[in-house]
């Protein structure tokens, strides 16, 4: 049932995005995706989103005001995706991920937009030794979460009673997607045993980290846009469940399971200093938010969707791979140029 709001979706083409915007207009939104379409658009592009979705080719770093005129919402998604992106340029990095969101903020507000929401990410917390909560000290350890967490003060810093401003510190996210990842633990832990029966870690998998399916994301996204602004404004909620904490050997373990119990797991490459236990009885307590998919539901999805060719490996579905080949292929930089630089 309409229900008359209109929400704007940076990077809403991105991999949680394509998930987030149908579910939003099952909820009865008008959205507006701003995105650059690096990864395509096609999917967004059925006719059975035609009414209530706008596709808006543009970047966060330079987009026009016009944009948030009458919008109820902004849900800020628009950045380079993970660490290793976050490492091809730093400087882009920090341009897009802190400069970039902190505009978008300051349009909404001084457009009159009620409610911003940040997606942040839990890796901010870097490498720790204790449960952390949004009260903990965090510790970014590179360029991608150094940005996250300069948006993240910088945004908080301008809420007020008109304004309300809710930061959201995602676990790391798995799940399928129409715009697929495989540069994501779970997937590609899945991708590997679908491909070739054996299960790739890195380093001694000891280190540890929150997981959570993107179709909870979604979820969160909406329990935040449904609440009143007096539970959420000026508010860091972690997004995750406590039971989906794992150290990676044991998530590897966990997928092996799902999927054959005599799937190979093999230790490859050297180990990520990330290492966090996230608390979420937060969100939990305050909102309400309690995830319903597990990483079993997730790993089953993903590989059953492989098998019916529903999804397929290719460069682009891993984030870094994509981006180098747009970078590097003078044909195709032409033509993206021409939409505003990759980076």
């Amino acid at each position: 049932m309409p229900n008359n709001q209109v929400i704007l979706v940076t990077g809403g083409a991105g991999y949680k995005g394509s998930v987030l915007i149908p579910e939003l207009i099952n909820n009865g939104y008008y959205v507006k995706c701003l995105d650059r379409f690096f990864f395509g658009k096609e999917f967004l592009e059925q006719e059975k989103f035609a009414e209530n979705l706008e596709l808006i080719q543009d970047d966060i770093r330079w987009c026009d005001s016009k944009y948030f005129e009458n919008v109820d919402a902004v849900l800020d998604l628009a950045a380079l995706s993970n660490d290793p992106v976050g490492d091809l340029n730093p400087s882009k990095t920090f341009d897009i991920n802190f400069l970039g969101r902190s505009r978008i903020a300051r349009l909404a507000k001084l457009s009159g937009v009620p409610k911003y929401i940040l997606a942040s990410s839990a890796s901010n917390y870097g490498f720790q030794t204790e449960i952390v909560n949004e009260e903990s000290k965090v510790g970014p350890l590179t360029a991608y979460s150094t940005a996250n967490h300069l948006a993240e003060m910088d945004n908080l810093s301008i809420s007020d009673k008109n304004f309300c401003v809710t930061v959201l510190r995602f676990s790391s996210i798995f799940g399928l997607s129409p715009r697929m990842r495989f540069d994501l633990a779970v997937n590609n832990m899945t991708l590997d045993y679908f491909n070739e029966g054996i299960i790739r870690i890195s380093g001694d998998g000891k280190q540890s980290r929150p997981f959570l399916h993107i179709k909870d994301a979604t979820l969160a996204y909406l329990k935040v846009l449904k609440s009143e602004s007096d539970l959420v404004n000026g508010q860091i909620f972690n997004v995750g469940a406590d039971s989906q904490n794992f150290e990676i050997e044991k998530l590897a373990k966990e997928v092996a399971s799902a999927l054959s119990n005599d799937a190979e797991i093999q230790y490859v490459g050297t180990k990520d200093h990330r290492s966090y236990v996230a608390s979420f009885e937060k969100i939990k307590n305050q909102l309400g938010f309690v995830p319903k998919y597990s990483v079993a539901d997730g790993a089953h999805e993903i590989y059953d969707a492989l098998k019916n060719g529903i999804i397929s490996d290719s460069k682009k579905t891993k984030t870094v791979e994509w981006y180098q080949y747009l970078l590097s292929s003078k044909e195709v930089s032409k033509e993206y140029l021409l939409r505003g630089t990759i980076l």
